[in-house]
């Protein structure tokens, strides 16, 4: 009977190992679960910033004023017949 018992023990501690270590054990399926979750994070904030580039795209196709407004902010340019003013703050004196 002993050796029965001893039998069964061994199994058991055996499919015990498996389960929570082994290859598709709850150990992995857990590290698995954790990963699915970052790269579904990850996905969502691509996502939305494919939506934002969409909206830029759409509105840059819609009308000169988003050229205008990226050229006036990015690049400096001004109309004809404006006046360019750059306010400068005065440094603080060195002592």
């Amino acid at each position: 009977m002993n050796k029965v018992l001893l039998v069964v023990l061994v199994i058991l501690a055996g499919l015990q190992y498996r389960l929570w270590w082994g290859e598709g054990g709850l150990t992995a399926n857990w590290q698995l679960q954790q990963a699915i979750a970052e790269q579904q994070a990850l996905n969502e904030r691509l996502a939305q910033r494919n939506r934002l580039l969409e909206a830029e795209v759409a509105d840059l196709k819609q009308g000169m004023a988003a050229i205008e407004e990226r050229a006036r902010s990015e690049l400096g340019m001004v109309r004809q017949d404006e006046t360019y003013f750059l306010l400068v703050e005065p440094s603080p004196p060195h002592d």
